[in-house]
């Protein structure tokens, strides 16, 4: 298995697209913003608030795992039957 990067150079390498990434979050919040009424309610904002304090959180905690865990449904052994498969 390779080993990973030194954290000075994925951040060399990553850092425009992580930038560029967290700038089109900021645009698309500033567009509900902005927006006539109100989603503070609505769950999907909900999600996005977990997500933003998952991103936010300690270093060491597995963030992309916890935030795939937030935003998927639960499993549900009988999914073949409910969708007929």
């Amino acid at each position: 298995m390779p080993r990973p990067l030194p954290a000075e150079q994925t951040l060399n390498r990553e850092f425009l697209e992580i930038r560029a990434k967290i700038l089109e979050l900021a645009a698309s919040l500033d567009r509900l913003d902005r927006g006539d009424g109100n989603v503070a309610d609505d769950p999907r904002m909900r999600l996005v608030r977990g997500g933003l304090q998952i991103l936010t959180a300690d270093a060491d905690a597995d963030r992309a795992e916890q935030l795939q865990l937030l935003f998927s449904q639960p499993y549900e052994e009988t999914w073949r039957k409910k969708f007929e498969i």
